[in-house]
């Protein structure tokens, strides 16, 4: 009986090799049916720096598959980190944590270090020296009581601020260092603007599992004369409180990227505290969210259950993003914004007794908006104007243009014997048109003003074409976000429509979340892109497109917007059909559903 409980028991494997892929489509291969013949889930990264996995399944099932990975000399020397924990059985965990399925990608590199995707990644050889949980806490014990290495010595936290605000390391007479980063990849430039607290002293950094550490490492190394002293914890938290039950200096909590959440001691102190009331409290299994950012939030059952749903992280307090505490607060449903902004609600004062009423702050949506190709902001801007003023009362629409200047056309005289027909080139004066996504083996065209001659007026399949320029308009957008952000969702037409979602694929692969609270996506295509297939894009979506026998969308096939919204999970897709052609309808009925859609959000 003992047995067969045994055989059931679940657990969580987590492990990360750096090392020379020889062939990343072989090994993508190998992880895909092994995992599905011992049905494991998880995710599983491949790049050709190496293989980043956390998989869960039945612990005969894990301990098979770690057998199996010991045969292969590419893993020796493997920290294979095996838990026993309870099947999750909630599905918005399973879905979020990424344990519905088997997920398998390749990258191009196992940990995004830097938010520029043009940025060269330090090299992990040149990592800290790792130290085992009890060599760590060995040389912690020491300097707690007076010892140490002749050099003064930090802790550096290498986490993201929700996971350190529920656990963290906590020893007398050495100072622990929380860069208080969103994300890892904003880690680089706090060590860039911080490097007089890390310069001549002897850097012992921790994260989660080690992963994270072995490229930062390498990166304070890689500023020379005194950064020379790194050291990281080998197997990171979760192999010291493995070593140390009780939590020997952690304190708190591990935050954990699965269904388990957070890992404690035996030693239950609550570190963390509700980001609303300030009362002790460390658990994140209700996944409140910033709404201006997105970061996980802590909230307590008792402010949950008082039906707060406006949530600002303290990040994005000390940054003054959002509305300002002296706005007027208003409980506001979608029939009353009419109201407001005809000034018909009257603002609260002081002799408005709230007592145990729940209030929010008004505050229109912000939605990115993206023009299509061979447009720019202010012509998208231009004809969307119907749009903007019937959404006036939900939404501020903010409108850029891509990165990617693209060349004039003409077409040639067709009567003309001559290749070139000068009387055939327009002379007036003509505007720049960009794109976000460009064809291939274009670059030497853009950014020049002079006329190039084209074949025919239009191709119908020019998108397909248009598969260059990515990196640089992810760049560009995230710099549009950082200085002109937050934004509450994301708007694109047609080729913004293939950008929009793509830059929403690539943000989830990177974080595991998109960055916005919902898309909107007119006219669209799933643009031919390698490498963006795989797991369902987690946002609230709205899908708009033409579907007239008479009048369809002549410029962007049906097939093809059926396509983009397949990238999306299918529970929170909405979908609107109409006989307009490629434009963004903004008439009855299909304004309603948009404003119906948008109304959620407010």
């Amino acid at each position: 009986m003992e047995e067969a409980k045994e055989q059931q028991a679940y657990g969580v494997l987590l492990y990360y090799k750096y090392a020379k892929i020889p062939d990343v489509k072989s090994t993508s291969d190998f992880y895909d049916s092994h995992c599905r013949s011992l049905g494991l889930v998880g995710r599983v990264r491949i790049a050709p720096d190496g293989v980043n996995v956390t998989i869960g399944g039945k612990m005969s099932s894990l301990e098979k598959h770690i057998e199996e990975m010991k045969l292969n000399p590419l893993f020796d020397g493997t920290d294979f980190k095996l838990a026993t924990c309870d099947q999750p059985t909630d599905d918005k965990f399973i879905r979020e944590c990424g344990f519905d399925s088997l997920s398998i990608r390749v990258v191009k590199e196992l940990v995004t270090f830097r938010s520029n995707p043009l940025a060269k990644s330090p090299d992990v050889s040149n990592a800290g020296r790792h130290l085992s949980a009890t060599e760590f806490h060995s040389v912690l014990h020491d300097v707690m009581n007076g010892g140490g290495t002749g050099k003064e010595i930090v802790l550096l936290d290498a986490r993201n601020v929700y996971e350190t605000r529920i656990g963290k390391f906590e020893v007398p007479n050495v100072e622990t260092l929380d860069p208080e980063t969103r994300q890892y990849s904003d880690l680089p430039s706090w060590i860039d603007n911080h490097s007089n607290q890390l310069e001549g002293k002897s850097i012992f950094m921790y994260c989660t599992g080690g992963i994270r550490c072995e490229m930062a490492s390498a990166y304070i190394r890689t500023k020379g004369a005194g950064f020379e002293n790194v050291f990281q914890l080998y197997g990171g938290i979760q192999r010291y409180m493995e070593q140390f039950p009780d939590g020997g200096f952690f304190k708190g909590k591990n935050f954990v990227f699965d269904h388990r959440i957070s890992v404690g001691s035996s030693d239950d102190k609550v570190v963390g505290s509700c980001l609303l009331c300030g009362s002790s409290f460390d658990n994140y299994s209700s996944r409140n969210r910033c709404n201006y950012c997105r970061m996980l939030v802590l909230v307590c059952s008792e402010c949950e259950g008082k039906g707060c749903t406006e949530y600002k992280c303290e990040l994005c307090q000390k940054s003054e993003k959002g509305s300002s505490p002296e706005e007027a607060q208003l409980q506001l449903t979608p029939d009353s914004l009419e109201a407001l902004s005809t000034n018909q609600i009257k603002p609260l004062t002081d002799e408005i007794s709230l007592t145990n009423e729940i209030v929010h702050p008004f505050r229109k949506l912000r939605i990115l908006c993206l023009h299509g190709f061979r447009q720019t902001g202010s012509g998208f801007k231009g004809r969307t104007a119907s749009l903007a003023k019937k959404l006036k009362n939900l939404a501020e629409l903010v409108f850029i243009d891509a990165p990617h200047e693209l060349p004039f056309i003409y077409v040639p005289n067709k009567d003309s014997t001559s290749n070139f027909d000068p009387c055939c080139v327009p002379n007036q004066l003509c505007r720049k048109k960009f794109a976000w996504l460009i064809p291939s083996k274009s670059d030497e065209l853009l950014g020049q003003n002079n006329w190039f001659a084209t074949d025919v007026p239009f191709d119908p399949l020019q998108y397909m074409d248009q598969t260059e320029g990515f990196n640089e308009s992810c760049l560009h957008l995230d710099e549009t976000i950082m200085r002109n952000g937050p934004f509450d969702g994301i708007l694109g037409f047609s080729q913004g429509a293939a950008m929009a979602a793509l830059y929403c694929k690539h943000k989830q692969s990177l974080y595991s979340s998109v960055g916005f609270r919902f898309g909107m996506f007119f006219s669209g295509y799933r643009a031919p892109l390698k490498g963006y297939d795989g797991d369902a894009i987690r946002m609230p979506s709205f899908h708009c497109f033409g579907n007239g026998n008479d009048h369809k969308d002549r410029q962007i096939d049906l097939s093809q917007s059926v396509a983009l919204r397949a990238m999306f999970y299918q529970g929170s897709c909405k979908t609107i059909e109409h006989d307009m052609g490629h434009i963004i309808p903004a008439r009855s009925p299909y304004i309603d559903q948009i404003k119906d859609f948008l109304s959620k959000f407010v």
